[in-house]
């Protein structure tokens, strides 16, 4: 309705401003029935270029407003918004879009089939994927989703750090376990890794494990001093825990890139090169800098260090070239917060290479950290990891479903209370519970009912005339536009929001009405409306990769 609305007004717009080209038109829903349906503050847009007073445009759009089957009446309010007052048919028409679209409803094709990168969790193989790399995985697999269902096509990145001082360390602990040295001892090193997974990493090296996909192989013992041996073998370990995790989480990858490849394939010596010949580098120091203030950033950066080494943005600049080469028009990068310093360098870095690459190339989300909370107590520690909480954990403690709604369910720019006693609660209170709940309780109505839920598709709507009913079918009519704007603002906690506030819609019109009243027509529509509202919270649960379970 609001795109029908939109094109009336546009053509009402141009008999009234026939030379004026650039205007936007914003139709918003009322805060108060009273005001209508829908409303327009267009004539109040128009009253600067076109010099009039307000009042008296909105009344010359409503004369050359075009004649609609939808629109019952639109008057003139305040100091010149336009309310529209929607006709019944035009209310419940979106139950047959529904019925008739399925799965469809609320998808679009914005993207035009362009690709789009989105690459997240990204998490280095140095051990357990913790709750932040939890939200990154939840926030990054329903941008996924969201993109998919606006008409982009996705490509799922991971990207492993398995290079630099981390692995390094992470080799080191593993060596130092293989040899019966814990952290309390002073050979430990200070940035050593303390959890008790080190632990397992160690003994499955001495006992010689290989590591694939599907299990683990025995194939002799292991050498505790042969350090390249140690860090192939705890990097490949980590990586399949990492993967088994995300398994259990729903998320999967169609790429995993490596930082180690970037080197043996000569990638980043490449970028070097390429940088060095563009003019916007230069010694000092004896080190490599890239002039950075060139391109926004507040002080310029060092690239080769006076010892030796590139920094850890130099590969990061190699990365996102190769994946500019690999035809990504579009790249989005879901990341801790602590990678906000990493943003203008990069892109500096691409501008510097003058390959073409768009300034603001590429985008990034960014999550803030997440504290889990347990009896109104802070959980810090994991058994296994020992200095933080895992998303197996989480998952373990209230299951897939619930981990994924609370780690999206709030914009990712701030901070998340994951509340362990919330997510197990089977009440209201629970979000996911109530509006997994609410999917139950319209398979249980139907259940009940007994009939052909086909039957349903051509019923008679002209009966839903109750206040619950107007406000459901209002609900279900914003789907589409959740999706378009979630996609759009890369806000996956907008598509949560609205299925909170659907199934709060559903659960108030259960509790008001009866469903299986004797009168037929009643009956049959109301079904018809419960339907509708099914496949909507089906599809939304699906874009945050949460299962619609018939039964609760």
């Amino acid at each position: 309705m609001k795109a029908h609305l939109t094109e009336l007004l546009a053509q009402a717009a141009k008999a009234v401003a026939p030379d004026l080209q650039d205007f936007s038109i914003l139709i918003e829903r009322p805060k108060t029935a009273q005001h209508g349906d829908f409303a327009t503050n267009l004539a109040m847009s128009l009253a600067k270029p076109l010099r009039q007073n307000p009042r008296a445009i909105a009344e010359a759009l409503l004369k050359a407003l075009p004649g609609s089957p939808y629109l019952e009446k639109a008057e003139i309010a305040g100091a010149g918004f336009i309310n529209f007052f929607m006709s019944p048919a035009a209310k419940t028409a979106v139950v047959g879009q529904i019925h008739a679209q399925g799965a469809a409803f609320g998808r679009n094709t914005t993207g035009e089939g362009r690709k789009v990168m989105v690459e997240f969790v990204s998490a280095n193989p140095t051990g357990p994927l913790h709750v932040g790399h939890g939200r990154g995985a939840a926030v990054g697999d329903c941008l996924c989703r969201l993109l998919d269902a606006t008409g982009w096509d996705v490509t799922r990145e991971f990207y492993y750090n398995d290079a630099g001082q981390q692995i390094d360390n992470l080799t080191l602990s593993v060596q130092l376990r293989c040899k019966g040295i814990g952290p309390d001892n002073p050979a430990w090193p200070e940035d050593g890794y303390r959890g008790d997974y080190i632990i397992d990493v160690a003994n499955a090296y001495m006992a010689r494990l290989t590591i694939d996909a599907e299990d683990q192989h025995i194939v002799g013992k292991g050498d505790p001093n042969d350090m390249e041996a140690i860090r192939h073998f705890a990097v490949a370990y980590l990586r399949r825990e990492q993967d088994l995790d995300l398994k259990a989480f729903q998320v999967s990858f169609d790429v995993f890139s490596l930082e180690s490849a970037l080197y043996t394939e000569g990638k980043v010596e490449e970028t070097v090169r390429n940088l060095i010949a563009s003019g916007h580098t230069y010694e000092q120091d004896d080190a490599l800098w890239l002039r950075t203030t060139s391109f926004g950033d507040d002080k310029d950066r060092v690239m080769r260090k006076r010892e030796g080494g590139y920094t850890y943005f130099v590969p990061d600049v190699a990365y996102h070239k190769d994946k500019w080469q690999r035809g990504f028009e579009r790249v989005i990068n879901e990341q801790g917060a602590d990678h906000h310093s990493t943003i203008t360098r990069v892109r500096a870095g691409l501008q510097a290479l003058d390959v073409g690459i768009p300034q603001g190339w590429p985008d990034y989300v960014l999550h803030q950290m997440v504290t889990v909370m347990r009896g109104g107590e802070e959980v810090k520690i994991s058994k296994r990891a020992g200095s933080y909480v895992t998303l197996r954990d989480l998952i373990d403690e209230v299951g897939c479903d619930a981990t994924r709604y609370f780690l999206a369910a709030r914009r990712a720019d701030s901070q998340l209370v994951f509340d362990i006693d919330l997510a197990r609660a089977q009440t209201n209170d629970n979000p996911v519970y109530y509006i997994q709940y609410a999917h139950a309780r319209i398979c249980s109505v139907l259940e009940q009912w007994g009939g052909n839920e086909a039957s349903l598709i051509d019923v008679d709507l002209s009966v839903l005339k109750e206040p619950h009913e107007t406000a459901l079918l209002q609900r279900l009519a914003e789907y589409p536009d959740v999706v378009d704007n979630a996609a759009r603002e890369l806000s996956p906690h907008i598509a949560a929001y609205y299925l909170k506030d659907l199934a709060g819609d559903l659960h108030s019109y259960y509790n008001a009405h009866q469903f299986l009243v004797n009168d037929e027509a009643v009956k049959l529509a109301r079904l018809s409306l419960v339907l509708a509202t099914r496949q909507v919270l089906q599809s939304g649960l699906d874009l945050l990769g949460v299962t619609a379970p018939e039964k609760m």
